[in-house]
């Protein structure tokens, strides 16, 4: 059994990117963590920050539910506005320490979304930082992270390092994309995200959907 976490910027994020390895990962019997940065508060301009903040909070623990997962992490940063600073990078580490995951998932390097980029270089100087045995801040126990994926929301991949067939979990990732009324109302991202699957299914030649990642760390 694994210990798995995935850290999205906004709530959907998870889903987009990784939801049919995370259906697959929970089949497998390994036990699957998500940390959300935001809460989505700028997500949308109909309702006011907080409201939109409760709203996506739950269309998460909706979607997360589809897919066997009820341990989430909500961070409530400030959506549009995630740095690396002392406060977050304290919080980060100190929850990788304390989750002991084996891999994790982070947006790739590329990805075009500002906070999306501002993730990955937090989550790659976190982990660094919670396998050292320093920051006594963080926790006493220094926490190895074995593999880091990067994977694609905005922007794809150029270099697909690692492809994971998800054809048999398809259907649910779609379902649990859908739970984010909220913002499907703006970009059918259900729609986009099985054609972008499809395509890496055929491309890779790996099934007929597929999930693609950028390799960042992997040590045996």
């Amino acid at each position: 059994m694994k210990q798995i976490l995935v850290v999205a910027p906004h709530p959907d994020d998870d889903i987009i990117a990784c939801g049919g390895s995370i259906a697959k990962h929970c089949q497998n019997g390994n036990q699957v963590a998500i940390m959300y940065i935001t809460s989505g508060d700028a997500g949308g301009i109909r309702y006011g920050k907080d409201e939109l903040a409760a709203i996506r909070e739950a269309e998460a623990r909706q979607a997360a539910a589809l897919l066997g997962i009820n341990n989430l992490f909500f961070l409530r940063m400030a959506d549009g506005y995630i740095e690396i600073n002392k406060e977050n990078l304290i919080r980060i580490t100190t929850l990788i320490r304390a989750i002991k995951p084996h891999m994790v998932y982070i947006p790739h390097d590329r990805d075009g979304c500002r906070d999306h980029k501002e993730t990955h270089h937090l989550l790659r100087e976190a982990c660094k930082r919670a396998a050292e045995p320093f920051f006594p801040e963080c926790g006493k126990e220094p926490w190895p992270v074995e593999t880091i994926l990067g994977y694609e929301v905005w922007t794809p991949i150029e270099e697909v390092s690692y492809a994971e067939d998800i054809s048999d979990f398809i259907d649910r990732k779609l379902a649990a994309i859908q739970q984010h009324h909220s913002q499907l109302e703006y970009y059918r991202y259900d729609e986009a995200v099985k054609g972008l699957n499809r395509y890496r299914g055929i491309m890779t030649g790996k099934g007929d959907y597929c999930e693609a990642f950028q390799l960042i760390k992997y040590s045996a």
